[in-house]
Formats: structure tokens, sequence, C-alpha cells
């Protein structure tokens, strides 16, 4: 890797501005970003010319080698984040997932030594799956001595690691204590469970069987309760995987009564409909079953709506890829296809091209949607997201004009599927840089394992206290009392 890059003749587009203008790079981060900067002795030189200079994608929503469903997803930290470089991203977060009764420090460790292989920069999200004084005191350490600053609870998939309300409304206040921000997938795991029982005894046993047992009414009722709770409890909220207009229109309302609410959808979610389901071909219908499942057009209508007027926020991919093999673990019962499809390589082309391209987005709304967005809600911001002097110089030249078509035979992911398969579309990352180090350019990877490093990220502890002082429903504790009540 040169020690400094300079990257020259490109447009350069953030979250806040657009500009012609040259962008220095020494070792891992960005130097300078100015028209006609001069190159230093040795520097590479890097010719955007008719190109957008970008921050690298940042992906929040990732899952890499996940035991899910009596399997193990497909990618892991080092595919995984290859697939990310070759699509314009340069960091994911991840998910730590406990068992019930395991030791959310424990879990976590074995998460960071499962990232050490990844090549683009990494973080984790911790789930909350059960809840104890250890799970309230090891919530604290990781915020304390890790770097993580979101806690991940699942409303669904019951009998597993879904919670109950008590837990959301304990885990909730001790985040918001620690000044952590609260995620949560919205599904009512009761009556998921009753439909897929219902479903499956009236003989639809195939992959059209997902979708009829999660219907957006589950997805809308969870949202609206993990926002009012949220609310209560006085701790930001960030919903994931929003699917359908009931839930973004419970985020609405919340952000409208003024709740700290954020609001993430999938890719595949604008692009792709419910008519997946039934595809003739069980394998391509099959390969299609993530929770929350595909919707009708109408609600990928509202999505884009919700994304351009702001209630959507984050645009991600929920990347958790599994073989047909795999899939194949349900082919007499739905309920047992593990959930997950990929996009984590194609994110940034599929979204700038019926995005942008169609004129839903601006680029500036682009690079907000697929990385500042996530930097600023996670807080990593402006070390991620952006480019300015001092950022890390995780970058993407990105040609606007370059036509690719999607599939499973040209991407760098382990599945043998892509629910993108034969789309053509326009605008692709030329170059992506990782701290400084080219990770791909002009088709060409070079997966540097063990070059991604975790990214650690505070805790909001000023938002922490605000909210506890006009927060009227959860008393403070008793440390919270003496620090901030006259």
């Amino acid at each position: 890797m040169a020690e400094a890059t300079l990257i020259r003749g490109g447009t350069v587009v953030t979250a806040d501005e657009e500009r012609c203008a040259d962008v220095l790079v020494v070792g891992e981060a960005v130097a300078a970003v100015g028209v006609d900067l001069p190159a230093p002795s040795g520097a590479a030189i890097l010719d955007a010319g008719g190109a957008y200079v970008m921050p690298g994608g940042i992906d929040p929503h990732v899952h890499m080698e996940l035991p899910f469903m009596g399997t193990v997803s497909a990618d892991d930290f080092l595919s995984g984040t290859a697939c990310a470089a070759a699509g314009g991203t340069t960091t994911i977060i991840d998910f730590v997932i406990p068992a019930p009764q395991q030791s959310l420090l424990e879990a976590h460790r074995l998460w960071r030594e499962r990232a050490r292989k990844a090549t683009a920069d990494y973080a984790f999200h911790v789930a909350v799956t059960w809840w104890s004084e250890q799970v309230f005191e090891e919530m604290g350490v990781l915020c304390r001595d890790h770097g993580v600053n979101s806690f991940k609870h699942f409303m669904a998939y019951r009998n597993a690691i879904m919670v109950d309300d008590a837990t959301l409304i304990a885990s909730f206040s001790r985040a918001r204590d620690l000044g952590a921000i609260c995620l949560v997938h919205a599904e009512n795991g009761d009556l998921v469970h009753r439909l897929q029982q219902e479903t499956f005894d009236r003989g639809i046993h195939g992959p059209e069987g997902h979708p009829i047992s999660r219907p957006p009414e589950v997805e809308g009722e969870a949202a609206n309760r993990a926002c009012q709770i949220a609310a209560m409890v006085g701790v930001p909220l960030y919903v994931v995987h929003t699917s359908c207009r009931q839930a973004m229109e419970a985020i609405a309302r919340a952000k409208l009564a003024g709740h700290r609410v954020f609001g993430e959808s999938l890719v595949q979610h604008l692009v792709i409909d419910d008519s997946v389901y039934r595809d003739p071909d069980w394998r391509r219908a099959a390969h299609h079953v993530m929770s929350p499942p595909f919707r009708s057009p109408d609600h990928q209508q509202a999505l884009w709506g919700g994304l351009q007027g702001g209630t959507i926020e984050v645009i991600g991919t929920d990347h958790c890829t599994f073989r047909t093999e795999q899939k194949a673990l349900g082919t007499h019962d739905f309920r047992r296809i593990p959930n997950g499809t990929g996009g984590l390589e194609e994110r940034m082309s599929v979204l700038w091209h019926h995005g942008v391209g169609t004129g839903r987005l601006t680029p500036r709304e682009f690079v907000a949607a697929t990385s500042a967005n996530a930097a600023r809600i996670f807080n990593i911001h402006p070390r991620k997201g952006t480019i300015a002097p001092g950022s890390d110089a995780d970058l993407v030249v990105w040609d606007p004009s370059a036509t690719r078509t999607l599939g499973s035979g040209s991407h760098h992911s382990r599945n043998d599927f892509s629910i993108f398969e034969g789309m053509r579309v326009a605008g692709a990352a030329a170059i992506t840089m990782s701290r400084g180090r080219v990770l791909w350019r002009d088709g060409a990877l070079d997966a540097c394992e063990g070059h991604g490093r975790c990214v650690e990220r505070p805790c909001f502890t000023d938002y922490a206290r605000s909210q506890t002082r006009r927060n009227t429903h959860f008393a403070p504790t008793a440390v919270e009392r003496e620090e901030f009540v006259p």
C-alpha cells in the first residue's frame, strides 16, 4: 500500500455536499480535500475523472457465519467483507446473538474471534435473548470496555431467541441508563407461531406459506408496540428491516410524537415483491425465504416514499446467506427453511440504479442512506460515513455509467444463488479503498485477510442523561437521582 494516494478529478459527494475536488490519503486517513491538490512525492495517483468519490458504504445489518435454524450461514467474515468491498461497502455491523442463558461477554468473544479474518472493518450489535442480573451487568461491561453501544431484541422466533415485553422493558431501561440504542426485529412472534401452524395444517407446506404466516399486520403490531415501549422508557429505538406500510407508519407516528426512532429497510424489499414465493421452482422460491418476507408492490412504493421522506433513514441488507442444500432442510415444511438472503455486494448498485437512476434519490441522499446515516446513528461519524480530513480513508470511486448483470455466476458470496439473478443495473464501484488500502479495482478483488479492524462505538451519554431528565414513566436509578436531580 502506498504511503500516500491522491484521488484526482472526481466529484466528491457526502451527505452534506457535492463538489469537484481531489482527495489526498496519507496512511489510513484522509489528509485533505480540495481543488488541484499537489501530489506528495511518490504518491499513487488514482484518476476519478467522470466519477463520484463517496464515503465507503456502511451496512449496519449483516450476519456472517451465523448458527441459525440448524445450520450456519454460508458467508464468513472473510467472504462476507470481500463481497462488501466488491460492492463499495467498507464497514459492516454484525450481530452477536447469545443463546438463551449464554453469557453476553462469552458470545461477544466468540464473534470477535470469528471476525479476525475480515478484510474490511466491522463492529457488533449484541442481542439480548434473556434477562437476569448477569445480563444487566454484562451490558455495562460491553459498553464500557468493548465499544458496544447497541443492543438487539428479537420480538419473533418463539421458543428460540424471542424475548417478552418484560425483557424488552428491562433491557430498554438498562440501555437508556448506559446511553445505548436499542434495536428490534419487529414481528409478533406469538401470532407468527400460530399462523404458521394454521397455514401448515391447511396443507400449505411450501415456501408460499412463509408470507401467509407473516402478514404485514404482525410486523406493524410489533413495531408499534416497540415504539411505544421505547417512548415510555425513554430510549432511542432502531427498527430493523422495515418491510411494510404498517411498520413504517408506526415509526412515523413515533417520530411525529417527538420520540427518537430510526427506520431501516432492506434494498431487497425495495425491488423484489411477494410473487417470488409462487415460483413453481421450489429452489428459487425457497431462496427468497427471509423474515419479514417480501411484500406486495404497494408496500414497496410505501417504503420508497418513506425513504424519500425521512421515515426510513438507512438501507441495509440483513445479509445472511444459505446455500440450496441448507434451504432444503425445509423441503416439506416452510417453517424449517433457514431464513435469509444475500445482498451485501449488490446493495449500493441496486439502490443507485433504482433510486438515483430513476430520480427518486439524489447522490447526496444515496450517501446518507448507504453510509452517513448509519455512521451517525451508531456514533462512528465523522470517523466513518464522510470524507473529511482525519476521517478513515474508506472511499469509493463510483462509476455511474458502469453497467453489469447481477447473478450468482459473478458475485463473491459463497452462496450458490442470487435473488437479483439477471437484474441489469447501472452504477458500480470502480475502486473501493478501506483505510487507505485498495481492496477492489476495476473488477479485481484483493481480499486481504485480517485487514479489517473492529470499530468501537462510544455510547451517547449526553442523550441518556437528557432522556433520564425528561422521562416520567420509569424512575431513574439511585445513582441517577443523586447525579441529576437537585
